[in-house]
């Protein structure tokens, strides 16, 4: 045998572990429709913890204070900032009965750590379901507590939500951003759909308070600086207590990194806590994140060298398809059709730019909340 044989056998092996994902992880959730919910109308605590947004949190809280709902509160957690984000959060607070603002002051045990500032912040929250976003995020409509909350019940006391980027016109690096956030939200929805939560983000996430006290909290990994999102709910997320929502009215909007640089700092915080996750999270992603590197990198080589290539062309065009259709009907869900034509280009830039980062995250540590 060959070493080109080798390479081709191992290419149908890659194409068929990527098929198996594309049908029966990412294609189950692109096929299932959204469906509105009776809410519950549960109080609720909405919970933005902040550090140096004085600017954000005037741009974006009104959004926050403007929802439909008939009993929310807002904790604001000032976690140490140095301009006057304080100063903003008392503001809002006089003039709105349902706002509590919490004052963090650095201390030597939790030097900077978002999730004693979080901790804090829970513990004076008076509902049980809490609701979590950031100080740059915005809710797309005044149904976001609605919508998310709605899907609590007496077995679902996780909600994972979708936090979208706002789209910046002729920007290749926005479309990046806004192509790894879709493809993530497609991963983890998905896993989730399957009884296989392992993460969700910080900018729409909600749970309810008795899980976090059940859980002690975020003792489990509190000197892992970053997490407070994904490594908390792949703490507590089980098999039938996770519930998915990504109606449109559901959604939050953030303010995307328009450097390169910027975002890849970014980036490089949020990679380094999946190696905090579970081991069968662990594995899967590792299968999932190998398999669509070995796609590329094999299917270039058998097509540079014309071996079988009739047979890789239809393996090739084959596996292109079912991504296709998975993130046509995904796009569609999460309002993100504009990337869709720039898919395989955008693929293979993320492939190669997340190596980088796992590779660098290997040699040193990346630096956590500002």
């Amino acid at each position: 045998m060959t070493f080109l044989d080798v390479v081709f056998y191992l290419f149908i092996f890659v194409v068929s572990i990527q098929i198996i994902f594309q049908i029966f992880f990412f294609g189950k959730f692109a096929v299932i429709k959204s469906f509105k919910k009776k809410s519950t109308k549960v109080g609720v605590s909405v919970i933005i913890c902040a550090k140096n947004e004085a600017e954000n949190l005037e741009m974006f809280l009104p959004s926050v204070i403007s929802q439909k709902y008939p009993d929310f509160e807002i904790i604001l957690i000032n976690d140490a900032s140095k301009d006057n984000t304080l100063e903003v959060m008392e503001s809002f607070q006089n003039k709105h009965d349902h706002i509590k603002v919490v004052d963090v002051k650095n201390v030597e045990a939790f030097w900077g750590n978002k999730k004693y500032a979080l901790t804090l912040g829970i513990k004076v929250a008076k509902h049980d379901y809490l609701l979590f976003t950031d100080a740059d995020c915005k809710p797309v409509s005044n149904n976001w507590i609605s919508q998310i909350c709605s899907h609590f019940d007496d077995s679902k006391t996780i909600v994972l939500g979708y936090g979208s980027y706002k789209k910046i016109k002729k920007s290749l690096l926005n479309k990046l951003i806004r192509f790894e956030t879709l493809q993530t939200a497609i991963t983890y929805f998905s896993f989730a759909n399957a009884g296989l939560a392992y993460m969700g983000v910080g900018r729409n996430l909600a749970y309810k308070k008795s899980e976090f006290f059940k859980a002690n909290g975020f003792v489990n990994h509190i000197k892992v600086r970053s997490g407070d999102d994904d490594l908390f709910v792949n703490q507590i997320a089980t098999s039938s207590n996770t519930a998915i929502c990504f109606s449109e009215d559901s959604f939050t909007e953030s303010i995307p990194k328009t450097s390169f640089k910027n975002w890849y700092k970014q980036k490089r915080r949020h990679v380094s806590t999946a190696n905090y996750y579970k081991l069968k999270h662990k594995l899967l992603l590792t299968i999932l994140y190998s398999s669509q590197l070995l796609f590329w990198l094999l299917a270039t080589l058998l097509f540079t060298q014309l071996f079988n290539w009739q047979i890789v062309l239809g393996l090739f065009l084959f596996r292109l398809l079912a991504q296709y259709t998975v993130f046509i009907l995904s796009a569609k869900k999460m309002e993100e059709k504009d990337i869709l034509f720039l898919l395989p280009f955008l693929e293979i830039f993320l492939i190669f730019t997340q190596l980088t980062i796992f590779i660098n995250n290997l040699v040193s540590k990346p630096n956590h909340w500002k």
